[in-house]
Formats: structure tokens, C-alpha cells, sequence
């Protein structure tokens, strides 16, 4: 214990009494609620899948911390909030981050440090990158009980910010900073795909690659399943459209508004215009139209969105393969639920740190950015299946964080036991002791 930790720290009095505090208080953790997560690992199985991908170029007789253990303690520490791997140089020491890591806390032992976790990052090869990424897909698929009737798969890249020097870094002009753009592929909450990639690219690029991909090993799954691919203005690529009506797989795709789109939809817009000034409420019709840009290969299907508001016109456009639905149908009941995706890559982004690209080497970033989704799984399977029917099963990452597994706790370990004593303060016992029976109630899988 180093000097600075005994040192007390003097605050203000309360009342009569002074206050004073110190980093002298034992073996104590502030995540106590992590063990929740623990449990949901244990079913699913992830870590021990992503660390199976992995090979390791050491020397065996050399080897202090096994790899499985490090994946463990980094996705374990990016789940409970420590986006920087220096903050591991103090968690090692955190003996519930052993038990995390499937590592019997004993007195004097300690975790990887931030350096060896560095090095972890920095000698991961391309095609373990590849065998990493295929984890994701076949857990999504382990957590149906039954074949799905349909899966709407959202495809949507978005921006990484990047500062210094870094391998493949460009500038891009619509997010007007250097960045990288990686593409996310969720169907409702669950992530099937991060794929990072440089900025200097088409935003559909390598998308239809992804979905032949995905469609392959899902149909292999589920050879009936009705897929549906769904992509903001970005995807709308005569060739994707081509592959998805060869293969079965239907598509609803915004489109960006340009003259001739326009020039068809004004005969719409004028009767928006007409109705608005009749009675100054928002106007909402929707129109099919037959459109083919001049690089398609045929004329398809486009339903026109022309609505007035009391801001203004607006008029939107969609491209889809769905002949038998109403153009309300496609437009409200499929396309605009994409917007959901914005706020899942929002906690994958935001909250479990996937923009936290400082490596230079581009793979040690692509990494970084699977740690992080092997993060969001296990916190989403969390949300999905024990927090069902709770206060919190529709909380996001930070809420589900700050509510569930920063619990304060003692920690006492003997020979037999390791046991955590739990704020007696803490306001969701009841809650957390719910979640703890259905995750543990029927003991660890086989």
C-alpha cells in the first residue's frame, strides 16, 4: 500500500463530528452486481467461444495469465464501465475481477496488467478477427428455442472519431472529422455484426458480402425463415437489391430524394399542401410509385411519404420488394422501426466504449470493437431474458450499469468460500434477488 493511500482526506464536518476518508478500507468491490453478469456468461458460453478462437504465440512455460482470463477481464471491465485498459493496472487487484475471470482470488496474485492486456490486442491476426465475428452469429442463433417465423435484419454504419495518427485513419466529409466507419448489423437488440472499416469508402461497401454471409449460415439454420433487409438511404445499390431478389430475401431501403423523385411526387405533395391549408393540421398520405434510377437494372417498387407540417413539406421515399403490403404498411409498420437500431449502437458506441479506437493498428482497433460487442451480448441477454417483466427491462446499458452492478460489497474469502456482503443500503434488493433465482435458480449449464 503505497504512502498516498494512507493518507486521510479531511472533508466537512457534519454536525459536531469530523469527516475523514481513506483508500485503507480492505478487500471491498464497487461492482458487486457484475456477478449477475457472471452467471449470464455461464450459460451462454461466449467467452469460452471467443477464447477457443483464439491462438496463442507464447511460450507455454512462460505463460502467467492464460488468454481466456484476460477476455474475461477486459469484457467484464468494459460491461461494468472501465473504457481504459489503464484501469486495469488497479482492478487486477479487485479480487471479484478474479472470480469474473474464473480465477480463484488468492492473497498476493493479481490479473493482467494494462501491458500484457496491449499485447493482447496488438497480436490478433486477420483471420482470428474473422473466426471472432462468427462467435456473435451463432450465439444469435442459440438463443432461439424454436425456428423464427422472420428475421429483419437492420444493417447501419456509423462513425468512430479518431485523433492521432492511426493505420487506415481518412477525413469524412458528411461527418467532417478523420474517422472510421464501421457497419453494425443488429435484428431487433441482438448484434450480429460489428465490422470496422476506414472512412474512404461507399457506406454500402461490403454489405451485400455481409448479408450472402449471414443469409447462408441462417437459411442453414432455419432453411424456411422469410428474412427482411432493412438500410437507410446508404444501401439503396441496384446490385445489393439484385442479390436480395435472387435469394429470396425481401428489402425495405430508404432512398435519397433527387429531381426525377421529386418531379413524380409533386402531384402528392401539391394535395398534402392543399389539405394542410384547409385545416393547419399535419397531412400524412403515402403514394406507390414505379422508379428506376438511371444505374438500375429495372424499375421497382417506391412508395412516396408526402407530408406537411407545420414546419414545412416533407417528403420521403423508400425502395422495397414488399408488392403485397399497403405503402402505409411498409413505410410505418417496417422502415421507420429501424430508428430503434440508432439507440442500440448508441450503447454499443457510447456506453460500452466501441468509439474508444486508439490503437494504431487497424486490427488491434477491429478487436477493440468485438470486445466491445462481446460486452453489449452479454448485457443485452441480461435485459432480455432475466430482466424480463422487471423495472429495468427496458433500461439501457448506463441505467442497467448504474442500477444493477455498481453495488458496493465486502468481500471475505476463505478456503471454501468467496463471499460478497452487499450493501445493506442498496434500494434493488428485491429486483436483484429476482434476477439472481432465474439465472441460478436451475444451477450452471452442462
Amino acid at each position: 500500500e503505497t504512502a498516498c493511500n494512507r493518507k486521510p482526506l479531511t472533508f466537512s464536518r457534519v454536525s459536531r463530528r469530523k469527516v475523514h476518508a481513506d483508500f485503507g478500507g480492505g478487500t471491498l468491490t464497487s461492482d458487486g452486481g457484475a456477478l449477475l453478469l457472471r452467471e449470464v456468461d455461464r450459460r451462454l458460453g461466449l467467452i469460452d467461444q471467443l477464447a477457443d478462437c483464439l491462438t496463442d504465440p507464447r511460450d507455454p512455460a512462460k505463460i502467467q495469465h492464460d488468454q481466456r482470463t484476460m477476455l474475461a477481464q477486459r469484457i467484464f471491465g468494459i460491461a461494468l464501465g472501465y473504457e481504459d485498459l489503464n484501469d486495469h493496472n488497479q482492478l487486477r487487484h479487485d479480487p471479484l475481477f478474479s472470480v469474473l475471470a474464473e480465477k480463484a482470488p488468492e492473497p498476493g496474485s493479481a490479473l493482467a496488467s494494462a501491458p500484457t492486456l496491449c499485447r493482447l490486442e496488438n497480436r490478433v491476426a486477420p483471420q482470428t478477427l474473422a473466426k471472432l465475428s462468427g462467435v456473435f452469429v451463432e450465439q444469435f442463433i442459440a438463443s432461439f428455442d424454436k425456428p423464427p417465423a422472420e428475421l429483419v435484419l437492420d444493417f447501419d454504419p456509423t462513425d468512430v472519431p479518431l485523433h492521432g495518427s492511426l493505420e487506415r485513419r481518412f477525413f469524412h466529409g458528411y461527418y467532417d472529422h478523420f474517422c472510421f466507419l464501421p457497419l453494425y448489423v443488429f435484428c431487433g437488440q441482438q448484434l450480429l455484426v460489428a465490422y470496422l472499416r476506414p472512412s474512404n469508402i461507399d457506406a454500402a461497401l461490403h454489405a451485400r458480402a455481409v448479408l450472402r454471409l449471414l443469409v447462408n449460415r441462417l437459411r442453414k439454420a432455419w432453411p424456411e425463415v422469410r428474412i427482411l433487409f432493412r438500410g437507410d438511404s446508404g444501401f439503396a445499390r441496384w446490385k445489393l437489391m439484385r442479390w436480395c431478389e435472387q435469394n429470396r430475401v425481401d428489402y425495405v431501403i430508404g432512398l435519397a430524394r433527387n429531381d426525377v423523385l421529386k418531379r413524380l411526387a409533386e402531384p402528392f405533395m401539391e394535395a398534402a399542401e392543399a389539405a394542410y391549408q384547409k385545416t393547419r393540421q399535419k397531412v400524412r398520405n403515402f403514394h406507390d410509385l414505379a422508379y428506376a434510377a438511371e444505374t438500375w437494372d429495372r424499375e421497382r417498387r417506391v412508395i412516396a411519404k408526402a407530408e406537411r407540417l407545420p414546419e414545412g413539406p416533407n417528403l420521403r421515399f423508400v425502395v422495397t420488394s414488399l408488392d403485397d403490403q399497403c405503402p402505409h404498411c411498409v413505410y410505418d409498420g417496417t422502415y421507420v422501426l429501424r430508428g430503434d437500431m440508432e439507440n442500440r449502437i448508441k450503447e454499443q458506441q457510447l456506453m460500452l466504449f466501441a468509439n474508444r479506437a486508439s490503437c494504431h493498428s487497424f486490427l488491434a482497433n477491429q478487436f477493440r470493437l468485438l470486445l466491445s460487442s462481446a460486452a453489449y451480448v452479454l448485457v443485452e441477454t441480461l435485459r432480455r431474458t432475466a430482466l424480463a417483466g422487471t423495472e429495468l427491462a427496458t433500461a439501457q446499458v448506463n441505467t442497467i450499469r448504474l442500477k444493477l452492478f455498481k453495488v458496493a460489497a465486502r468481500v471475505v474469502i476463505s478456503v471454501r468460500r468467496v463471499v460478497l456482503h452487499l450493501s445493506t443500503a442498496y434500494p434493488l434488493q428485491v429486483v436483484f434477488r429476482q434476477i439472481q433465482h432465474r439465472l441460478c435458480a436451475t444451477g450452471p449449464p452442462a
